[in-house]
């Protein structure tokens, strides 16, 4: 998507960069369904539905599909940060819009103090694993083992908000290796877990013989589904991600259903696992609350609920090798990740929220420095915090699914409404036989609502004997009578005055159409480099008839929409304005245009570019610094060169000077071809002329020195129409004789070299050497080989 940067400068346009892959965003769903639920509900839905939980985890995804067809043709067709608030709001009347994006920011918050309180109790207990603390301890006469959770939670929410303000993020990398050790932990699990239930004598009886399959019938199926049917929430994070996916209209629905396919066979393989695997010893029995009795007779289901979100942990400390300390570590990697996210959700619903004014517009302010929703990350936080210090955990994971279930049934009821509505929406995906997915879908989740409120009991009006459903029902019911009071005394007056402040009008305006067939793409980041760098590409646009793209890239922290970096993007104009007056004063002839490209990676942004642009040659600035172990000539320009489909060229930006006389260092070679070009481009343009230079090795005679001759030789042959000389040197270092040379010419321009297949540097060692030790400007050049280059890429070779 593009909006045209208005203000002058006809000729910038401002866009989003998509860098998401399938592959990404089908993990962020696996991820974040393979979350704290798997560890921490498991134990309390056996307790609810005995053996039958296998059987609750294979319907809860049926289930589930019917909501998810509608996330797919939704978030295919609006592929945008917001989800199913944006969606409802779009299509159904008021108040609708306001209550999905109300139970939304809810339903993430209440979901995050669950992964909190899960964190706790897994930190203390591994604490108690390690220490050899009594399980019920008392430290210093007041810090109860409660005390702890609660106070671990608070302070990882508040870890988790503060790195979500800083802009600091799980990188999509880093994502993929937590959700791999979580299926790999739970993948020993099941195994081992199936291996002693098969040797257990007579195991088919725990699961149909204790007393039943479904001891707790159809409600107590029910009452399972609806307690764990958060865990299939992953989708709406898929598409929160939307507008970052590329090819969203075809990745996002196969996403969807790729991550449903991985994560349901996962869980009732757990399930079975679990209450096959685990054997009631006096020790277990004792730790399980409401369970008593001979261990030999108690059923391993209502073992596994009275131990509750220690369920798996304690299966898995009987059965698999290190299976505690395993399954905590696990654990705590999965609360940490959905922590991570889903703070980052939370808070982007109410910062939505804000900025439709559905709420208070402070909630809409992104930090001038950090560029993150500061305020919105700020009271998310709070209410993450609130939930989690004051509610019993099934209450927590109750409240979340009632929540999620009432949001996806607005969902499903937006995808009919939409058919009607919205008849040309662009749907790359369509459900089939509609209505009837969504519709099924609706009237299921409204099943399990009740009756997970029922099994979790309210027993302070006789129903039960428990009040954790009475609690979760009090909890969703208080904050949606808050909702309604803030709409019809806030909201909807707030909205009538934003909708009054907008204009119909759209402008667009389009970059002018060239009919060059070649592009040239400048990234530019810093005024100073704005001269040398259109300088270079005019001079090199000219040789080759083709038109210059100047870009600039507003980043934003993986926190902060995309489209709200258009907030910075007039900080960026001016350097684009620099560059387009620069080049009009410069080479009228020349065609050139500019860019804002939007995105969270500068390299990413800038190779999106590249592709969408079918550039030719990419013009990357470099300033010269110091070498990091990490990166070679910058993490942004290693990563372009790298992965770039054309031609490039890093200038090292020197002292702005008159261009009089150009080295051009070659040992022949693939890339030798594009410097001589760029060296003759600047020459006809400056009058320069040219030195062709090669080194040979001291001691290399015979073969070698004629080879350098023919080299040269090759080479001056090459330039036409300026003046050109040729020098044979013979040193014993090749770099410090080119840098030796390169002080009586004002700039020098090099060709990468040939190395190792596992060389880690981007053009190679003499390139970068002359780069930052040459006092002139140095231009080094990179051509695109094609396959050649691809396979290179893939092995690190340059």
């Amino acid at each position: 998507m593009s909006d045209a940067a208005g203000g002058g400068g006809e000729s910038i346009e401002t866009e989003l960069s998509r860098d998401m892959s399938l592959f990404d965003v089908t993990f962020i769903g696996v991820g974040a369904m393979i979350g704290a639920g798997v560890f921490a509900l498991t134990g309390f839905a056996a307790g609810i539905a005995g053996p039958a939980l296998t059987l609750a985890f294979f319907l809860n995804g049926l289930v589930a599909m019917f909501t998810a067809v509608s996330y797919a043709e939704l978030g295919a067709a609006f592929p945008e940060a917001g989800g199913g608030y944006l969606w409802v709001k779009e299509a159904l009347v008021d108040p609708n819009g306001f209550f999905a994006g109300w139970m939304s920011w809810f339903a993430h918050a209440v979901a995050c103090s669950l992964y909190a309180v899960t964190f706790g109790v897994f930190l203390t207990e591994f604490v108690v694993l390690g220490t050899g603390l009594e399980s019920d301890f008392v430290l210093f006469g007041f810090l109860t083992r409660l005390l702890a959770e609660k106070v671990l939670a608070a302070l990882m929410v508040a870890l988790f908000a503060y790195i979500n303000y800083r802009g600091a993020e799980e990188t999509g990398k880093a994502g993929v290796v937590v959700t791999a050790i979580k299926i790999v932990i739970l993948a020993l699990f099941v195994g081992f877990g199936i291996l002693a239930t098969l040797q257990t004598p007579n195991w088919p009886q725990k699961f149909v013989a204790s007393p039943r399959f479904a001891p707790g019938g159809l409600f107590g199926i029910l009452g399972a589904m609806g307690f764990t049917y958060i865990a299939f929430e992953g989708y709406e994070i898929i598409v929160q991600s939307g507008e970052e996916v590329v090819d969203p209209g075809e990745n996002i629905p196969k996403a969807v259903f790729y991550s449903m396919v991985i994560v349901v066979p996962i869980y009732v393989l757990v399930a079975f696992a679990a209450i096959g695997g685990i054997t009631p010893t006096e020790e277990l029995v004792a730790r399980a609350g409401g369970v008593s009795g001979d261990p030999a007779s108690v059923p391993t289901w209502e073992l596994l609920g009275g131990l509750g979100e220690l369920g798996i942990i304690e299966a898995a400390a009987q059965f698999v090798p290190y299976g505690a300390p395993l399954l905590l570590i696990a654990g705590l990697a999965a609360t940490m990740s959905a922590l991570n996210a889903t703070i980052y959700s939370s808070s982007r619903v109410s910062f939505a929220m804000g900025r439709d004014r559905s709420l208070p517009p402070l909630l809409d302010t992104i930090h001038p420095e950090k560029r993150t929703p500061h305020l919105a990350i700020f009271l998310s936080a709070v209410l993450i915090v609130l939930m989690a210090v004051t509610l019993p955990i099934e209450s927590v994971a109750a409240s979340a699914d009632i929540m999620f279930i009432l949001l996806f049934v607005q969902v499903n009821w937006t995808v009919v409404k939409m058919r009607a509505t919205h008849p040309d929406l662009p749907r790359t995906f369509e459900i089939p036989y509609m209505p009837w997915p969504p519709l099924i879908g609706i009237a299921l989740q409204l099943l399990l609502t009740p009756v997970l409120i029922y099994e979790l009991g309210l027993e302070a009006i006789g129903i039960g004997t428990r009040n954790e459903g009475l609690i979760a029902l009090g909890a969703t019911t208080v904050w949606m009578l808050l909702g309604l009071a803030l709409y019809y005394g806030y909201s909807r007056q707030k909205e009538l005055e934003k909708f009054e402040e907008e204009t119909p009008t759209v402008v667009a305006e389009e970059t002018p159409a060239f009919d060059h067939e070649e592009t040239i793409l400048v990234p530019i980041a810093n005024p100073a480099s704005v001269d040398q760098l259109v300088r270079t590409a005019l001079d090199v646009a000219r040789e080759r008839d083709a038109s210059v793209v100047v870009t600039n890239v507003v980043s934003v922290p993986q926190q902060t929409p995309l489209s709200e970096g258009r907030a910075f993007v007039d900080q960026q104009r001016a350097v684009l304005d620099a560059a387009i007056d620069f080049a009009e004063e410069y080479d009228a002839e020349v065609p050139v245009s500019g860019v804002i490209r939007i995105g969270h990676s500068v390299s990413t942004a800038i190779l999106n570019t590249v592709e969408q642009r079918d550039a030719d040659l990419v013009l990357l600035g470099w300033r010269g610094r110091g070498r990091r172990r990490d990166y070679i000539l910058g993490s942004n320009v290693d990563e372009v060169v790298k992965r770039a489909r054309c031609d490039v060229l890093v200038q090292r930006i020197g002292q702005p000077t008159a261009v009089d006389s150009i080295l051009l260092p070659t040992a022949g070679g693939p890339h030798a071809g594009l410097s001589v070009e760029v060296a003759s481009a600047i020459a006809r343009r400056t009058g320069a002329s040219i030195t062709a230079l090669t080194v040979a090795v001291d001691g290399e005679e015979g073969t070698g020195r004629r080879r350098a001759e023919a080299v040269l030789s090759e080479t001056a042959d090459r330039v036409e129409d300026v003046p050109v000389e040729t020098e044979l040197v013979t040193a014993d270092s090749v770099t410090d004789a080119i840098v030796e040379a390169s002080a009586d010419h004002d700039l020098v321009v090099i060709g990468a070299t040939r190395e190792g297949l596992f060389q880690q540097l981007v053009f190679g060692a003499i390139p970068e050497e002359v780069g930052r030790r040459a006092d002139a400007t140095v231009i080094m050049a990179k051509s695109d080989l094609g396959l050649r280059s691809r396979v290179e890429r893939l092995f690190g070779a340059d």
